[in-house]
């Protein structure tokens, strides 16, 4: 505790930073996915309003559950070009720019839902919710970059897990404001939808007053004065000269460099395995059935013979188990390691679905099974809070080079965003032709996935990304030669090593 409290003295700018990040960042990104489910009746009964003082007449229920998905999709169509887009202004622009316009483009796409009611046109909430889907996109790669760049090696897996914690956040926060006494009544519902500015306004307000990373600028800019000058702004008045020297490092093997495109990164050998643990690892996150747990929580809660209003006070307490998992998760990250955080949920989230499957299948012969259930559900968040959630994050920060990062975090966002519109669409028509069996396929990617973490991903806590190079060179080239520099570094000499 002593050591924390030196810590968050020591490094009150960086602890004010991530803040900072965060609440502009996964924050509302959470607080969106959350909400939407709280409007579902208000917007569709605004659809129907509208269409019938239009056209005279009432819009077909097909038409209508149509416009309503498409409403709740193209959230992620957004994101996916959001992301797409996010390589290219990053390297022109730098993090802190982007993220500061990125708001304006929040704020308004808050303010078009927010006036869609009294404008009359539900046109207007699509609208919205494709330049939010836009922002989300871009925001959360480098919101996930910046955080790991502003912050020194003891506490960077401490702040990349943040993000999670940001996201559960903003998810639980966007639970709260969606009950009926709230804003999720008829009337407010305007209101919940623009809400979402809220959080980008605080960024916009805040982020002018602090710098750019220590990295870009030292690396990209050829700023050392500025790099110091930022350094000691995050992390105090301390000795920091192994940190910069780490950054020297980096900038060393980086000379005459270019950041890489998407598909420069993916014709890289250098960096094949790296490409492979980004690929597995957020296909992981979204093949895992934490989106499948959350759609039977509300089944589960009816079947134990719940109110409805009931349900969803119960349902904000899976959210709330979400977000004490990812504080949990940012205390002992540093301790345990991101490797055994990944590895070790993968596994005890494999078994929890195991026995959620028994469960469902006898919740009609025991009046107490269905309470069963819904304890597993409750451990399966916590235990993918605790571990893979932030843990993916981190990992995801620290195994790139700081020329690859900005296409790697586009392939990320890209899979992400894509497996979200995915399961979102084919999820439904699983869940119709498989019950609560279709659980063990969530299962069965838990274990295959843990086992290639456990057999090929380093463990990267405590160690500079040379280092964590170096551990990936030796899947990458094997016992072939290693080049002293990759093929992106406009330099013609190689060396040959044994591995």
């Amino acid at each position: 505790m002593t050591g924390f409290l030196s810590d968050l003295v020591q490094y009150q700018g960086l602890f004010q930073m991530i803040a900072v990040l965060g609440i502009g960042g996964t924050f509302q990104n959470g607080f969106q996915v959350s909400t939407i489910t709280y409007m579902s009746q208000h917007v569709k009964a605004f659809i129907n309003e509208t269409w019938l003082e239009r056209y005279g007449y009432p819009i077909h229920q097909d038409n209508l559950l149509f416009l309503w998905s498409i409403t709740v999709s193209i959230f992620g169509i957004g994101g996916l070009v959001g992301s797409s887009g996010s390589r290219y202004l990053t390297v022109k622009y730098g993090k802190k720019k982007c993220l500061l316009c990125n708001n304006l483009l929040m704020i308004t796409a808050a303010s078009v839902m927010g006036c869609s009611k009294m404008a009359r046109s539900f046109e207007m909430i699509l609208i919205g919710r494709f330049l939010c889907g836009v922002s989300a996109g871009l925001c959360v790669p480098l919101h996930h970059q910046y955080v790991g760049e502003v912050s020194p090696k003891k506490l960077r897996g401490f702040a990349n897990s943040t993000a999670s914690f940001f996201w559960s956040l903003g998810k639980a926060t966007g639970q709260i404001a969606g009950q009926r006494e709230l804003l999720g009544s008829q009337s407010l519902w305007p209101v919940l939808m623009a809400s979402c500015g809220i959080p980008a306004l605080v960024q916009l307000l805040t982020l002018p007053f602090f710098p750019e990373s220590p990295p870009y600028l030292l690396i990209h800019k050829g700023d050392q004065e500025g790099c110091k000058k930022a350094i000691r702004q995050l992390w105090g008045e301390g000795h920091h000269q192994a940190e910069i020297d780490d950054i020297m490092k980096e900038k060393a093997t980086m000379k005459n460099t270019k950041i890489l495109s998407v598909l420069e990164l993916m014709k890289e050998p250098a960096f094949r395995w790296q490409l492979y643990m980004i690929i597995i690892l957020s296909a992981t996150v979204q093949l895992s059935g934490i989106s499948a747990i959350y759609f039977y929580t509300f089944e589960v809660l009816q079947a134990a013979g719940f109110d409805d209003r009931m349900i969803s006070y119960m349902t904000l307490s899976v959210g709330l188990s979400e977000l004490l998992a990812a504080m949990v998760c940012s205390s002992i990250i540093e301790r345990l390691g991101r490797k055994t955080l990944v590895r070790g949920g993968y596994c005890i989230m494999g078994s929890l679905l195991a026995a959620i499957t028994v469960t469902l299948s006898l919740q009609d012969w025991y009046f107490w099974m269905p309470y069963c259930s819904l304890c597993l559900i409750i451990l399966f968040v916590v235990v993918f809070g605790i571990g893979p959630a932030g843990a993916t994050i981190s990992i995801r920060a620290e195994i790139f080079q700081m020329s690859c990062r900005p296409p790697a975090f586009v392939i990320g966002a890209v899979l992400n965003w894509l497996g979200i519109f995915v399961i979102g669409t084919t999820f439904p028509f699983i869940v119709e032709r498989l019950k609560q069996f279709c659980f063990l396929i969530f299962m069965g990617v838990l274990f295959t996935s843990g086992t290639i973490v456990h057999l090929f991903l380093p463990e990267t806590k405590g160690k500079s990304i040379v280092e964590i190079t170096e551990e990936f060179n030796k899947l990458n080239f094997k016992k072939k030669c290693v080049p002293a520099t990759p093929n992106h570094v406009m330099e013609d000499y190689t060396y040959c090593t044994r591995l």
